[in-house]
């Protein structure tokens, strides 16, 4: 008998989930540490757990067997069909569970199941609409470093290949560069192990300081306004015809709008909700039999 649903956003810099009574009557909110797939089966579901437990902490109510509750999941990293099969397999024993993209689940959210197109930018990116006929279409999510244009991996590497050419006299120094190399280690060789052991997460955390200075720096800027092209290009690969509201969700979504086309930036609007409110969506339907 299920008494719970979760729904839950993960992604490579966090993971935030939703309670709420079997009914949909939402309870509480909880985080977590990062939960994307690329990152680890064992830490994607600790992430998950901890934040089921800081929700049900929110809630005040002590958290009950899996058993009763049902979950939903929007995960980055399920494009992976290997790592998708390895997450569900190591399910800890949930009543009902339901895994797909968390660019799905914040398309959900985003138009209340209903017909429309989002890109999402955080920590990577992608596009997915549902199309007049009900029809999923989906663009870029490949993963990083070879896709997600426009999310803060993205931006983290061009930043990182920026203040390379400023050590090495290539670029002009700036107050951008000295930020970002001071995020790095502060010299060429501690900014070299920083690398070495950089995951898209830890790229992803430089993109605060591109938007931070792109009203100062021309090259910050750059980045901003090609991440921009990149957002429409995706854009108008989903929705040609430009019919479909469009809804620019993820962090880095709101400081991407004024880097938008102005067509582009005409046709969009505000999500209803986030993808942690799609998967609980997602898995209400499931559990309700639609």
């Amino acid at each position: 008998m299920i008494e719970y649903l979760i729904g839950v956003d993960g992604g490579g810099t966090g993971t935030r989930v939703r309670l709420a009574r079997a009914d949909g009557s939402e309870l509480a909110q909880g985080q977590g540490g990062p939960s994307g797939l690329s990152l680890g089966i064992a830490q994607a579901w600790k992430s998950v757990a901890d934040a089921i437990a800081a929700a049900f902490n929110a809630a005040g109510i002590a958290q009950p067997a899996r058993a009763s509750i049902a979950i939903g999941l929007g995960l980055a990293g399920v494009h992976n069909p290997l790592w998708a099969e390895q997450f569900v397999a190591a399910d800890p024993g949930f009543g009902a569970l339901r895994l797909d993209n968390d660019g799905y689940t914040t398309l959900i959210g985003a138009h209340g199941g209903k017909a429309g197109s989002i890109v999402a930018i955080g920590t990577g990116s992608v596009g997915q609409a549902i199309l007049a006929d009900g029809s999923r279409r989906e663009v870029g999510g490949w993963g990083f470093p070879t896709g997600d244009e426009a999310g803060g991996g993205w931006m983290g590497l061009r930043a990182i290949a920026h203040i390379e050419k400023v050590i090495d006299g290539r670029a002009p120094h700036s107050a951008f560069a000295q930020a970002v190399i001071d995020a790095c280690g502060g010299e060429r060789n501690a900014i070299q192990v920083w690398i070495g052991g950089a995951t898209q997460t830890v790229f992803a955390s430089l993109a605060p300081l591109v938007v931070a200075h792109a009203e100062s720096n021309d090259t910050a800027r750059a980045i901003l306004a090609d991440a921009g092209r990149e957002v429409a290009l995706m854009a108008h690969a989903l929705d040609a015809t430009g019919q479909l509201p469009l809804a620019l969700c993820g962090g880095l979504g709101a400081p991407l709008r004024a880097y938008l086309p102005p067509d582009l930036l005409a046709r969009s609007v505000a999500p209803l909700g986030d993808s942690a409110s799609g998967a609980l969506r997602m898995i209400e339907l499931h559990v309700r039999g639609h």
